[in-house]
């Protein structure tokens, strides 16, 4: 039986695919699209008996990060897995299908006062893209990443089997720590279908205390000096051409307090309100993007290395953003990366292309020295022993 026809006998929604639904210019030969779980392990179960290369799909905010896949047999939309299946607003929990966007979540979340407590810089961006990139924004400070606010993962494995781990309750941590293996696997592991988040209540009242700053002196000054009082603040911003932005959460009377003791310490020009920033929470502009990441301590080095006209972002959890401009050569990115990564390496740190044009990344490294590469071809290996999902996506053609 041929592989649409199979499909067909297990999904409602399977057709050829289009040139236009390419993975980085990959073509994938079909398309399906399960209604729930059950389904979803079905098609796994049928692609991994036809020898089909899976990649899952789910709202494209994210799928042109990473590297092109070497094969798209079948793609796997998760659109019609949109529900929020349980929030258990008692114990601050919910459990969310993959193909949920995190804006509806967040609404329906919102109706009882609480939150997912991740930034979506990419409107649209999905449940299950968000945890399979782990991708998050300034936020990360106080409450960290997709694999901190996760506590239980319900995942169809290469062969169709269903796997679940954690639970609907916090205190539930038994079997695999499926939430920590797939953040940022980029579908390598297996297709995402529920998770279950910790959540946060929504805070009474917010302020934002912004501040110009010149200079990467002024800069790193200003994030230290934050980031060592008492303030404590719920996110830490540098957004360029420079500005330092500082957003406080809690009480109206502490905010009121705090946000005037933010202010003192970021000195005369800095302004309290309630909005954010411009960029603030945003990738910035640019055809290629570059992630950064190491220690606070780092900001200074990386905005002397950029230079003042750079497009960049930096939180105080030590993770950020570079947006180069339209045209920059596969040379020019390669000059680039090789000095930050040189730097951010002695802060144990690293640089990593998420997106840019074909020509720019066919010419770099995407992903640069990865320590930890042996283990994760192990970890591979056991989830995906014919390397079937998503094969060369991540991490060193994983």
């Amino acid at each position: 039986m041929q592989p649409l026809d199979a499909l067909a006998k297990v999904c409602g929604d399977v057709r050829p695919g289009e040139p236009a639904e390419g993975v980085l210019g990959v073509e994938p030969a079909i398309v399906a699209a399960p209604k729930n779980v059950a389904e979803a392990a079905d098609v796994m179960r049928v692609a991994a008996e036809q020898g089909l290369a899976v990649v899952p799909r789910g709202a494209e905010t994210r799928l042109d990060w990473g590297t092109p896949p070497r094969r798209c047999d079948l793609l796997v939309d998760t659109h019609r897995l949109d529900g929020l299946i349980e929030h258990a607003a008692g114990d601050l929990v919910a459990k969310a299908e993959a193909g949920m966007p995190m804006e509806r979540l967040a609404e329906r979340l919102a109706e009882h006062g609480q939150r997912l407590a991740l930034d979506v810089p990419l409107p649209g961006s999905t449940v299950g893209g968000t945890i399979a990139t782990g991708a998050s924004g300034p936020l990360r400070t106080l409450y960290g990443t997709p694999r901190d606010l996760i506590i239980g993962l319900t995942i169809v494995r290469a062969d169709g089997r269903i796997a679940r781990s954690g639970g609907k309750v916090v205190k539930n941590v038994a079997g695999y720590d499926l939430g920590r293996l797939f953040c940022g696997s980029y579908g390598t592991l297996g297709l995402i279908v529920e998770a279950a988040f910790r959540l946060h209540p929504v805070p009474a009242a917010t302020a934002y205390v912004t501040c110009p700053v010149d200079g990467p002196e002024e800069a790193h000054d200003a994030v230290q000096d934050v980031i060592h009082s008492l303030v404590a603040p719920s996110a830490v911003e540098y957004i360029s051409p420079g500005v330092v932005s500082v957003l406080l959460e809690g009480v109206p009377e502490g905010v009121a307090a705090r946000a005037g003791r933010t202010a003192d310490l970021l000195g005369d020009k800095a302004e309290i309100s309630e909005t954010a920033p411009d960029g603030w929470g945003r990738y910035p502009d640019g055809t290629a993007l570059i992630d950064v990441a190491a220690p606070p301590t780092a900001l200074r080095d990386l905005l002397a290395l950029l230079g003042p006209d750079a497009a960049a972002t930096w939180s105080a959890s030590g993770h950020g953003h570079v947006g180069l401009p339209a045209g920059s050569s596969p040379d020019e990115v390669r000059d680039l990366l090789a000095r930050l990564r040189d730097l951010l390496g002695g802060y144990r740190g690293h640089a990593v292309v998420r997106y840019a044009p074909e020509e720019v990344r066919e010419g770099v490294d995407v992903w640069g020295p990865v320590p930890g590469l042996a283990l994760m071809r192990r970890v591979k290996d056991q989830f995906d022993p014919e390397h079937r999902l998503s094969p060369g996506r991540f991490v060193g053609g994983i």
